[in-house]
């Protein structure tokens, strides 16, 4: 009984090197297709939620306010003139005022603390096209242009792009970007070319007609993963959300180990309460050696023992090639461990997120519910106790 057992985990470990190979091979091919180029100059509203001091934060600022497209702005958004972003903005506003405005929230009428910001950097934003942009994202020179250009089709109510990263010095830098650039974007890429919209608001850019009828970004207010149903809602207007050629990227230099782990605890929470069990139990897959370890345990054989090893080299083959394809910058010998140690925290934090309920973002304690929805702060029982 455990020989067959034994069999049915290794069959299902192949079956996710196979899921990965299809993932590489789609985005092999997106990646190959030429970027479009606009034939006409739209103005876009790039709206950048600031918290604390992100990696390279400066250098990344001043990148987007010199990007070469003719009609653009750049809004700097923070909670408060405490965060400690904010005098770095504000000098960047004052180098250049015709392009960079820092705007300060208002109010808190969400949940979700990144939707507050969007909230007030909507209302004061100036042209039809927003682009959501995080604070340690980074655009290729060129991007704007294919965004626009995508616009030109009125079916169009959404673009994001493909994350990738770049940057890292340290192994939890290397980890963040690794599975950016190996899985998340080409998840984006593969799931829409099967027909699934996969959005991810590490750069995502709306038509402001279209988040009108939606409601506003407030409408989105209490979604634990916002950019996800931003583009739910635009497929049920009946407009497309398309993936961009050009990626963005994850901007990661100097974080730890427990950050990456911490980040995909959450991401497990907001996986599991955003989607069914199955296919959350189907999303295990794509984290195939682990699996054959598993297998192998149930029935240590010679030949149980070869079908790991397998599987565990078709993982690194696949990362790395992925990895490469999305442009991770810079490639080192790192990556082949890299993978063998991102692969066993995520399945960790994938087994956690069966369970778990409350995430941590951006200082806040929170209450994850079924749908994906922020329910109210979480209560921590222990500093209760403490308080009492």
């Amino acid at each position: 009984m455990l020989q067959t057992l034994s069999f049915v985990v290794l069959s299902l470990a192949a079956f996710g090197v196979f899921a990965l190979s299809v993932q590489a091979i789609a985005t092999q091919l997106h990646l190959r297709r030429a970027p479009r180029v606009a034939r006409a100059v739209r103005g876009v509203s790039i709206l950048k939620p600031l918290c604390g001091l992100d990696d390279e934060l400066e250098k990344t600022l001043e990148h987007f306010a010199t990007l070469p497209w003719p009609a653009y702005e750049l809004l700097l958004g923070v909670k408060d003139t405490e965060d400690a972003a904010f005098p770095l903005a504000h000098a960047l506003a004052r180098r250049f005022p015709a392009r960079v405005r820092v705007i300060v929230q208002r109010g808190a009428p969400a949940m979700n603390p990144k939707v507050n910001q969007l909230i007030t950097l909507a209302k004061a934003a100036r042209f039809e096209l927003l682009m959501v942009s995080d604070s340690n994202a980074i655009i290729d020179s060129s991007a704007l242009d294919e965004v626009v250009a995508h616009f030109e089709d009125p079916t169009v109510g959404c673009v994001a792009n493909p994350v990738s990263g770049r940057g890292h010095q340290t192994l939890g830098a290397l980890l963040d970007n690794l599975h950016l650039a190996s899985f998340l974007g080409p998840g984006q890429i593969a799931a829409k070319a099967l027909g699934k919209d996969f959005v991810i608001g590490k750069s995502m850019t709306l038509r402001r007609d279209v988040l009108e009828v939606m409601g506003g970004f407030a409408r989105f207010g209490d979604c634990a993963a916002e950019d996800f149903a931003l583009g739910v809602a635009v497929t049920r207007l009946g407009l497309r959300n398309v993936i961009a050629r050009h990626p963005v990227w994850n901007v990661a230099v100097h974080r730890s180990v427990r950050s990456f782990f911490d980040r995909y605890r959450r991401w497990a929470v907001l996986q599991r309460t955003g989607v069914s069990l199955t296919t959350y139990l189907a999303q295990g897959l794509l984290n195939p050696w682990p699996i054959a370890v598993l297998g192998w345990a149930l029935a240590p054989t010679a030949s149980a023992a070869l079908a790991c090893a397998l599987v565990l080299a078709g993982r690194i083959v696949l990362d790395v090639f992925s990895a490469r394809a999305m442009g991770l910058n810079p490639l080192s010998a790192q990556l082949v461990p890299a993978v063998v140690v991102k692969d066993l925290l995520l399945v960790m934090a994938w087994f956690e997120g069966l369970f778990r309920r409350t995430i941590w973002w951006r200082g806040n304690r929170l209450e994850v519910a079924e749908g994906g929805l922020l329910l109210r702060p979480a209560i921590d029982n222990d500093a209760l106790e403490g308080a009492r």
